[in-house]
């Protein structure tokens, strides 16, 4: 019997490393489509942490919509704005630096929402339904976002449009 929570958390350990390396490559590689293929593992690390928890179907649903439909939306404006094995320009110490300030800032932000936050072990421990997710990730009251998720699909819409303005230029 304790073998099971161990292999648990051997492959919980497994993805999180996954989802961290992934992304990190996804953001420094130089290429654009091998960036696309880390972000494309970090999001199915995502969905097997997603199935680890028994949350089948939002484990589904990150592989269907993120991992298959965005990714392959991102590879297809990819293909049509620029050629495959281009690699981009290397940005300024300027930027790299106001990158990594950045960087740095938002784990800074993360920790402290992170190890402020008043974990209660009725809030921790308990099991939450697929019903009540969906409430709370797309409901309209308070702590509730539907208005992130709308904005977001605002956001995606743009970039589509801009893609297709700049493919339509060449």
């Amino acid at each position: 019997m304790e073998l099971l929570p161990l292999a648990q958390q051997v492959i919980f350990y497994l993805l999180a490393a996954v989802i961290v390396i992934c992304s990190i490559l996804a953001v420094t590689t130089r290429r654009i489509l091998r960036a696309a293929t880390y972000l494309l593992f970090t999001l199915l690390a995502t969905a097997g942490i997603y199935f680890m928890l028994d949350y089948t179907f939002l484990g589904s649903v990150q592989i269907a919509v993120y991992a298959g439909g965005i990714l392959v939306l991102f590879v297809f404006s990819i293909l049509l704005t620029s050629h495959p094995g281009e690699e981009t320009e290397k940005s300024s110490k300027t930027k790299r630096i106001l990158g990594l300030i950045a960087a740095i800032a938002g784990i800074v932000t993360c920790g402290y929402a992170l190890f402020t936050y008043p974990w209660s072990s009725t809030a921790v421990g308990e099991a939450q339904s697929i019903q009540q997710i969906g409430h709370a990730l797309i409901g309209m009251e308070k702590f509730q976002y539907l208005l992130p998720f709308e904005a977001v699909s605002v956001l995606l819409l743009a970039c589509i449009i801009g893609a297709i303005m700049i493919a339509r230029k060449r």
